[in-house]
């Protein structure tokens, strides 16, 4: 098993939909990259993500990068659907560093690439979101999200 944090804005529907990818044994909503470890108070520079554990020979990092960038938009800063702010901004940690070089090979190999803002950097540190967060969409089906429920059930 291998572990790869991605931030594609609010988590809620990030995890609905990384959860049905093939590969994918266990998701869980989280913060990555902020200034501490707490999960009280103001924002502290992290990005909403959710952790990602999967399998290698089921699925690698270039195919996770894959069904991610259907579910975001690359070009916008901390900004995906309504949600706007920093902790929005849409991102690829991992403290792999092959992760990172995939991650940035996919980005590089991509028309698009002087356009895509997606940050790719070392996960400085992880602080797992509450509990009321953790599959949130299965809990509240009508809560808001940013992803088109066609992509939602797209690969169950």
């Amino acid at each position: 098993m291998e572990t790869i944090y991605l931030a594609g804005g609010c988590l809620w529907g990030v995890q609905a939909f990384l959860k049905t990818l093939p590969g994918v044994v266990e998701t869980e909503a989280g913060r990555a990259n902020g200034s501490t470890n707490i999960l009280d108070g103001e924002y502290d520079g992290y990005a909403e993500c959710v952790k990602t554990i999967f399998q290698p020979e089921i699925t690698d990092v270039q195919q996770l990068m894959t069904y991610f960038f259907e579910i975001i938009d690359p070009y916008s800063v901390n900004k995906q659907g309504i949600d706007v702010g920093p902790k929005y901004r849409t991102g690829i940690y991992s403290d792999n560093k092959q992760h990172l070089e995939a991650a940035q090979a996919f980005i590089d190999n991509r028309e698009d690439h002087a356009q895509i803002v997606v940050e790719v950097l070392p996960l400085r540190n992880y602080v797992r979101s509450a509990e009321i967060h953790q599959d949130r969409l299965d809990k509240f089906q009508n809560d808001y999200c940013h992803i088109p429920q066609a992509l939602m059930n797209k690969y169950k």
